[in-house]
C-alpha cells in the first residue's frame, strides 16, 4: 500500500530525512518512533504531499506522490499534530464542510458523518464551537475530519497527544479497528503507545531509519547475551552445582528460594542447547522444573541500545 524509496528532505543544507526507505502493507499498523526532532513529522508531511521531497519518492496505492499528488490526497486521511480546525465554526458545520470538500453529498455524506460521530465519540460536542473544545476533543474532531471520506490510508501525527487515559484507550482501539480495512501510519515518541498499537516499528533518528521490525524481532536482535530464569524443586546447592556443569551455561546467579524451589538466572552461550540440558538433568535427578522463562530486554532497553544514549 505504501512504498517509500530513498526519500530525502533538506531544509536548506540541514537534512531532515536521509535516504528513508520502507514499506507498509494493506491492513498494517506502522508506528514511526523516535525522539523529538528525529524527522517523523517531516516524513508524514512528505507522504501526505504537504512537502515536496528533495530527492527520492514514495507511492501510495501505486500512485507516485511527486507525479500525482491530488490523487494521493483523495485516498489518505491525515491528522497533523495540531488538528486543522476552523475555530469560528461549530463541530457539525466543520465536519459537514470537510465532507463536502472531499466530494461527498447526500446520503453518502450523511452515512459517513454518522459513522465518524460514533467512531470518534464526538456526539456530546456536536453543536459546540471548535474554539470551545478541550484539547482532547479537538484531537477527536481532527480525527473525524481525517476519516470522513473513508480513506484507504490513515496517517496520524501524535494521535494521543492531549488525550486523557480513557480517551487514549479509545484511540488505540479505533486505530486497531481501522487497520481491519486500512493501512495506518502513526508517529509517537512514547514507547508505550508504540508497543500497544503498532504491529511494526520504523525507528527514526536524525532523519535516518535505524530499525524497521516487529517488537519481538527487535528484542531478539538486541539480546546480546541470552539468559533465562529457572526454578527447580530440589536442594539449592545440588541444583546450582548441576547448572554450573552444563557447558552451554556461562553464568549462574542464585535469585531466591521458596516453597516452589530454588530460582536462578542463567546466562548462556546457546539458548536452545542450555534449555535442553536443564530439562535432561532435571529428569535424571527427578526434579520438577517449576519455571523456565527466557529473559527478554524491555522495549526501553532496546530503544536505548539503538540510540546508544544514556
Amino acid at each position: 500500500m505504501i512504498e517509500v524509496k530513498n526519500l530525502s528532505m533538506y531544509y536548506g543544507v540541514i537534512p531532515a530525512l536521509q535516504d528513508v526507505s520502507f514499506e507498509a502493507k494493506e491492513g498494517e499498523i506502522v508506528g514511526l518512533l523516535g525522539p523529538n526532532g528525529a524527522g517523523k513529522t517531516t516524513l508524514m508531511r512528505v507522504l501526505t504531499t504537504f512537502f515536496y521531497p528533495t530527492k527520492g519518492t514514495a507511492t501510495i496505492n501505486g500512485i507516485d506522490i511527486t507525479q500525482d499528488p491530488l490523487s494521493v490526497r483523495e485516498i489518505i486521511g491525515y491528522l497533523p499534530e495540531t488538528p486543522p480546525l476552523y475555530m469560528d465554526m461549530r463541530v457539525d458545520e466543520y465536519i459537514h464542510f470537510v465532507g463536502l470538500s472531499r466530494g461527498l453529498s447526500g446520503q453518502k455524506l450523511k452515512a459517513r458523518i454518522d459513522w465518524v460521530i460514533e467512531a470518534t465519540k464526538i456526539d456530546s460536542v456536536w453543536k459546540h464551537m471548535n474554539a470551545e473544545l478541550s484539547l482532547g476533543y479537538r484531537q477527536r474532531v481532527g480525527l473525524a475530519q481525517a476519516l470522513i471520506h473513508d480513506p484507504k490510508v490513515v496517517i496520524l501525527d501524535e494521535p494521543t497527544s492531549g488525550l486523557d487515559p480513557m480517551q487514549i484507550i479509545l484511540m488505540r482501539k479505533l486505530i486497531k479497528d481501522l487497520a481491519v480495512e486500512k493501512t495506518v501510519i502513526f508517529s509517537t515518541h512514547i514507547l508505550q503507545e508504540a508497543s500497544s498499537v503498532a504491529g511494526r516499528l520504523v525507528i527514526i533518528d536524525r532523519g535516518r531509519i535505524i530499525a524497521n521490525s516487529t517488537i519481538p524481532e527487535l528484542k531478539k536482535e538486541k539480546t546480546s547475551i541470552p539468559s533465562f530464569f529457572v526454578t527447580i524443586q530440589g536442594q539449592k546447592e545440588e541444583v546450582e552445582k548441576s547448572l554450573r556443569l552444563i557447558s552451554s551455561i556461562k553464568e549462574v546467579n542464585f535469585i531466591d528460594a521458596s516453597g516452589s524451589g530454588a530460582r536462578f538466572l542463567c546466562s548462556v552461550n546457546f539458548l536452545n542447547e542450555a534449555i535442553k540440558a536443564v530439562n535432561a538433568f532435571a529428569r535424571e535427578k527427578g526434579w520438577l522444573i517449576v519455571e523456565l522463562t527466557v529473559q527478554e530486554p524491555t522495549l526501553e532497553e532496546v530503544f536505548l541500545s539503538l540510540f546508544n544514549r544514556p
